[in-house]
């Protein structure tokens, strides 16, 4: 399928490795250019290197930090338009509520709440003046099933899916779009971290654990990060106009709830 995104541009964050990596990869695929952002420079360098060689398209890395001004303002100069923003960042760490400070919670907010939101003020308007958008906000299945160890996430993650849930219902109108990408447990090295930790926890192999959590999925495995990439590439396309507000779950049926 066409997806009348050519010679689009696009802001991917986070996007070094894993599901942002897969969401630009992607992209790129189908002829979008891209301004690829993460905090640590090599790896960003070498996945730019990547799909430039993969796809043919401009690719811009910029190493930054978007849960700062600063951060966000060098990745918005960067760019020569934004016609499609993928907003993703790394989860906050798992534990228990009780060990997490103030601090740690407004760590949270900042990358998984607030810098999303400042990324969507500063491109909207721009977005809504040339009649087209695709926003894309990369949260959790734990905005649908919280998970017990990522209390930060649940918390932060959850009220970026209220704000947008308003704001798609206002925009939409102008051929801008803005919808969420809840991934389940994706090949990724995010998930093996955790499962590291939660083995650690309860004293089981990490083995052991990775058979326990995929014998709980009905498609009996993890996701692919470019299954994922392109869920993503067919929500920024011209054909997805008609789709806003959503939150799409992306989890091999672990979840079963009808809404």
């Amino acid at each position: 399928m066409e997806l009348g995104l050519k010679e689009k541009w696009a802001i991917v964050c986070g996007a070094s490795k894993g599901l942002g990596y897969a969401c630009a990869q992607q992209l790129a695929q189908e002829g979008v250019n891209i301004v690829l952002v993460a905090r640590t420079e090599q790896a960003l360098q070498d996945s730019a290197e990547q799909i430039r060689r993969e796809a043919g398209t401009q690719v811009i890395a910029v190493a930054a930090d978007i849960a700062t001004a600063a951060g966000r303002e060098r990745v918005l100069a960067a760019a020569p338009q934004v016609d499609i923003l993928v907003n993703n960042a790394g989860g906050p760490p798992p534990g228990d509520f009780r060990g997490f400070s103030r601090e740690d919670w407004l760590a949270a907010l900042d990358a998984n709440m607030l810098a999303p939101i400042e990324m969507i003020k500063a491109t909207l308007d721009p977005m809504i003046a040339r009649r087209f958008g695709r926003i894309v906000n990369i949260t959790s299945m734990a905005v649908k099933a919280p998970v017990d160890i990522l209390c930060l996430s649940n918390g932060a993650r959850a009220g970026l899916t209220g704000f947008t849930a308003g704001l798609a219902r206002q925009v939409v109108q102008h051929n801008v779009t803005i919808n969420n990408l809840l991934p389940g447990k994706f090949d990724t090295a995010r998930l093996h971290a955790n499962n590291t930790q939660r083995a650690q926890a309860t004293g089981v192999p990490l083995d052991e654990e990775i058979t326990r959590q995929k014998a709980a999925i009905p498609a009996g495995r993890f996701g692919d990060p470019a299954e994922f990439g392109h869920a993503c590439a067919f929500l920024c396309s011209a054909h997805a106009s008609y789709i806003t507000g959503q939150n799409l779950l992306i989890d091999g049926g672990v979840y079963h709830g009808m809404l």
